[in-house]
């Protein structure tokens, strides 16, 4: 069977943490941003956990990249 390639997409929106967990971004943080609450714009600069259901996909998607 072949190797199978990293997905370069995804790799550029996942980060690994140093404990191995799957770690992405939260969305509507690009524009019309005057319209959003500060509480909102600063929980959108926090980093979140990849759902558990996600996590064995993701990690195939990934493939060796570390």
């Amino acid at each position: 069977m072949p190797k199978l390639k990293t997905h370069k997409g995804l790799a550029k929106r996942i980060k690994i943490s140093a404990t191995g967990k799957l770690m992405h971004r939260r969305a509507f943080r690009n524009h019309m941003l005057a319209h959003k609450s500060a509480s909102a714009k600063r929980e959108y600069v926090k980093e979140f956990q990849i759902s558990a259901g996600d996590t064995a996909n993701v990690k195939v998607m990934l493939g060796n990249y570390k």
